[in-house]
């Protein structure tokens, strides 16, 4: 381990702190090497890389990522929220895009060691966490497509307030009916790059016309919803909670499987299938729909209060918080920085 000599100023005024703006004093950096495997893991100053300019993730895209957080208890412990499935999540990504994959428990214990190092840099204001980002870029100084023989394996931390600026309240979202995100087949499950890319254009249009983010609707056929650019997404319908299943075009969130692990133990219906966005209309329409809201790590639980599809503007649940929407919030928030017990064990200590 390699420790700064130049620490840097911790924000004192967490409401102002945004989201992905300020970065802590170290970083996590491992190498793969053909023929070496994974190997060289140190924690060294946060700083920039040295990269060649022929370097195949700056042409080619071959990149994945992770988004998870840490968070500060009342008794003050530093814990993380089900950090084995982010790792899991990571190889499932590297399997797509040809990266070789990394050994998970170490990959917990690195952000483990990274975070436990940088706890001072965790944020105490409410709604706040330090966020953690893994990801894996390939370094090969070559112009050719092929996958990469040399990567790095990098984490950066984050201290961060609310994902979107609403916070809690209700954001208004734009379906897109012209731009396709992903199809099935492709890399819509996994956490790349190209994925975002592809985002940038509707996401941009959405901002001009007011709108916090995009829905996306699936690629073939246009009529079937898919997930929030940032976010899965849910419906409840006439008492039924629905959400889009995964089909290998939309990702596997953490917190959508949190959710619908929770809204099953407390006795709600929740159906993972084909949800058409006419269906959707028509629930509006009738009076059925109930509530909606996004599930993601930068989020946890965003309500949605108005959808806006084609030139009708529909506002779901007067554009208010819902009740199971308020319930998942207070309850995984509650879990993840540690206010009420964990029956299910999903929060994991640093040390």
């Amino acid at each position: 381990m390699e420790k700064t000599t130049c620490p840097k100023a911790k924000p004192i005024d967490s409401s102002k702190l945004g989201f992905g703006n300020i970065f802590t004093d170290h970083m996590f950096i491992m190498n793969y090497d053909e023929g070496q495997g994974w190997h060289d893991a140190r924690i060294v100053p946060y700083g920039p890389l040295s990269l060649d300019p022929a370097a195949m993730c700056l042409h080619y895209g071959q990149e994945v990522f992770e988004g998870m957080k840490a968070y500060r208890t009342p008794e003050g412990k530093v814990v993380l929220f089900r950090p084995e499935k982010n790792m899991a999540r990571l190889n499932l990504s590297n399997d797509r895009l040809c990266i070789p994959k990394i050994d998970e428990a170490f990959g917990v214990e690195a952000v483990k060691k990274l975070v436990d190092l940088e706890q001072d840099w965790i944020p105490s204001g409410e709604g706040t966490a330090l966020y953690i980002r893994p990801f894996i870029i390939s370094v090969d100084p070559h112009v050719g497509v092929h996958p990469a023989h040399h990567l790095l394996f990098i984490i950066i931390l984050s201290p961060v307030g609310a994902y979107y600026p609403e916070g809690i309240n209700p954001v208004k979202i734009y379906v897109e009916r012209q731009y396709v995100r992903a199809v099935r087949g492709g890399m819509g499950f996994t956490k790349t790059a190209g994925n975002y890319a592809a985002s940038l254009k509707a996401q941009d249009e959405a901002e001009k016309q007011g709108y916090t983010q995009v829905l996306w609707l699936d690629g073939v056929e246009r009529k079937y919803i898919e997930e929030v650019g940032t976010m899965n997404i849910f419906f409840k319908i006439n008492g039924e909670i629905v959400t889009p299943a995964l089909q290998g075009s939309i990702l596997g969130g953490i917190t959508r499987m949190s959710c619908i692990e929770l809204l099953r133990s407390w006795g709600y219906t929740v159906s993972e299938r084909q949800l058409a966005l006419s269906e959707v209309e028509e629930a509006a329409h009738n009076g059925t729909l109930e509530e909606a809201f996004g599930t993601g790590t930068a989020a946890v639980i965003s309500p949605v209060g108005e959808l806006k599809i084609d030139d009708e503007k529909i506002t779901i649940n007067h554009n208010q918080i819902g009740p199971v929407a308020q319930k998942l919030y207070d309850t995984l928030t509650g879990i993840q920085n540690g206010r009420i017990p964990d029956p299910y064990g999903w929060v994991v200590p640093v040390k």
